[in-house]
C-alpha cells in the first residue's frame, strides 16, 4: 500500500508499516533492545520529525578548555588511562571510495594499514604507562569476518578475557513513500543498513559488555573513528577527563574554512545544554551561519570520553532508548544505481548523547587528535613526507599541511586512485595540489608551492 505524503513533506505511513519492520528484524534476529530503538525513531519519523536544529535556538561554543592548558599529576593520568578501555568505530566499508571491505583494511604507510596503526599505538601506551587498556572495535555484520582475521595475527592484543569487538545493530531500510521495510531481491543485502554510530551505546549495553568492562575495574572509555588515526590513547587527556567528573565529554577542533561541513557543538538556548549539530540537522536557510567558522569556531573531532558507569545508569533508567535526534537520511536502495527507489535511513550520531547528560564537556585539542581519512585526498596526504610515523604509533606532521583536490571522476575510487599514484611526489614544500585532468604519478617528484595540474583531455604523467 501507498499512502498520500503528509502536508509537510514527510511520508505518510499506517501503523502497520512499524508492525513490519519489527517482524523483519524479529526473523533476522536483530536484539529486542535495537528493535525497541528503531521502534522508537520510526514512530518519530512517522509524526513528520526531521530533526533540524534551527540556527535561532542555539548559542555558539566559544571559549571550551584547552588541552594545551590542562595539569595532571603523571600518575594520576598513568592511573586512568589504566581504567580506560579504547573504543573504535569500524563499521564502514568505505563504499564512497569503491571498497567492499573494511576501510580499515586499507594500506596507510609502510605497508601498514589502519587496524595495523592503531594496533601500534594501543601496544606503545600500554608499554608506557603500565595500562591494561583493552582494544575494542565496534563492527558492522559486513566488516567483522576480515577484521578480526587481521587481528588474529595479534594473540596479545586481547586483554581481561574480553573480546576484541562487539556488533553494531542492523534496521531495514525504509520505502520512502510509507516507512515499509523495502524489499530488493536483486540483492537482499541492500535492504539492511547500519542505524548509525549512535548505536553504540545500546550495541555496547546489550551485549554484555558494558556490564563486564565495569566489572573489571574500568571506568572511562575513549571512543572514536577507526580511520582518525590521530586519536591515539592519550594519558593526560584520560587524567583530565577522570578529574573533571564530567560524565561525558567531547574533543573539539579550532575550524577552518576547509572544515565548514563538518558538525559542530553549540549550547542550547531553552536549557544550556551542550548539543551537537550537523550538516544534516540544520534548514537551507541556516546553512550558511552552520559553515561560518566565525560564527561557529569549533568542530566536532567525534573523539569522546564517556564514564561508563553513568552511561550505563543513564542507558538502564531509560530502557536502552538515550532518545538522540533523528537524523534521517535519504538514499537510494543501490547506493551504486541512483534510478533505484529511494529509501530513507534512521541514524542517530554517537555525539549527540552530549545533550542527554547534565555533566558534559568539550574540550579544544590540537588538529593532530583529528586525522580522518573521508577522501582518496586525505590518504594522499597520509602516505605523503607530510606526514612520518613512530614507533608509537603516532603520525606527525613534518611541515605544513597542505591542501590536496584530486579530481573525483579520476581519483574518488580507490582501485582508479591505486592505479594513477604509484609512487606519491613529496610534499614538503607544496602549498596545494589541484590535479583537475588525467595524472599519473609513477615516478620521484615534488611539489613545490601551489601547483595546479589542469585536465587537458588525455593522460598526463607528472615528474
Amino acid at each position: 500500500m501507498t499512502n498520500t505524503p503528509a502536508p509537510d513533506g514527510s511520508p505518510a505511513a499506517s501503523p502497520d508499516t512499524l508492525a513490519l519492520c519489527v517482524d523483519k528484524m524479529r526473523a533476522a534476529g536483530v536484539d529486542p533492545v535495537a528493535i525497541e530503538v528503531f521502534s522508537h525513531y520510526h514512530r518519530l519519523c512517522r509524526e513528520g520529525a526531521t530533526g533540524i536544529i534551527p540556527e535561532a535556538s542555539i548559542a555558539p561554543l566559544l571559549d571550551p578548555p584547552r588541552l594545551a592548558d590542562v595539569r595532571v599529576d603523571d600518575a594520576r593520568a598513568a592511573e586512568a588511562l589504566d581504567r580506560t578501555v579504547v573504543i573504535k568505530l569500524n563499521g564502514g566499508l568505505g563504499t564512497s571510495m569503491g571498497m567492499e571491505a573494511a576501510k580499515t583494511l586499507l594500506p596507510v604507510r609502510d605497508g601498514l594499514n589502519f587496524l595495523d596503526v592503531i594496533v601500534r599505538q594501543v601496544r606503545h601506551a600500554r608499554q608506557a604507562y603500565g595500562a591494561r587498556l583493552p582494544l575494542l572495535f565496534m563492527n558492522s555484520f559486513r566488516t567483522r569476518e576480515d577484521t578480526l582475521a587481521h587481528l588474529a595475527r595479534y594473540p596479545d592484543l586481547p586483554v581481561d578475557g574480553l573480546p576484541l569487538d562487539f556488533l553494531q545493530s542492523i534496521e531495514p531500510r525504509l520505502r520512502a513513500d510509507d516507512l515499509a521495510p523495502v524489499s530488493w531481491p536483486a540483492d537482499p543485502r541492500l535492504e539492511w543498513c547500519p542505524p548509525g554510530h549512535g548505536d553504540l551505546y545500546p550495541s555496547l549495553w546489550s551485549s554484555g559488555l558494558l556490564d563486564a568492562l565495569i566489572e573489571r575495574g574500568y571506568r572511562y572509555a575513549s571512543v572514536s573513528n577507526g580511520d582518525n588515526l590521530g586519536a591515539a590513547p592519550d594519558a593526560l587527556l584520560a587524567g583530565w577527563f577522570a578529574q573533571s567528573g564530567a560524565t561525558y565529554a567531547a574533543e573539539v577542533c579550532t575550524r577552518t574554512p576547509n572544515d565548514r561541513k563538518g558538525g559542530h557543538l553549540a549550547i542550547r538556548r531553552s536549557d544550556g545544554r551542550l548539543i551537537l549539530r550537523d550538516s544534516a540537522q540544520t534548514a537551507d536557510a541556516d546553512q550558511a551561519a552552520f559553515q561560518d567558522e566565525r560564527i561557529h569556531p569549533y568542530f566536532h573531532a567525534n573523539n569522546l570520553w564517556l564514564d561508563l558507569e553513568q552511561v550505563r545508569a543513564e542507558l538502564v533508567r531509560r530502557g536502552g532508548v538515550l532518545g538522540l535526534p533523528l537524523i534521517r537520511n535519504v538514499k537510494t536502495v543501490d547506493p551504486a544505481d541512483p534510478t533505484s527507489p529511494r529509501v530513507i535511513q534512521l541514524e542517530t550520531a554517537m555525539g549527540a548523547a552530549i545533550e542527554v547528560f547534565a555533566e558534559a564537556r568539550a574540550i579544544a585539542v590540537g588538529r593532530d587528535r583529528f586525522l580522518p581519512v573521508k577522501t582518496t585526498n586525505e590518504l594522499l596526504l597520509l602516505r605523503s613526507d607530510i606526514f612520518a610515523l613512530g614507533d608509537d604509533g603516532r603520525l606527525t606532521a613534518t611541515g605544513t599541511i597542505p591542501l590536496v583536490d584530486l579530481a573525483p571522476r579520476y581519483y574518488r575510487l580507490i582501485r582508479d586512485f591505486e592505479h594513477r599514484v604509484r609512487q606519491v611526489p613529496s610534499l614538503l614544500r607544496a602549498q596545494g595540489l589541484v590535479v583537475q585532468g588525467d595524472w599519473t604519478f609513477d615516478a620521484p617528484a615534488e611539489v613545490v608551492g601551489e601547483v595546479v595540474l589542469p585536465d587537458t583531455g588525455r593522460p598526463e604523467r607528472y615528474r
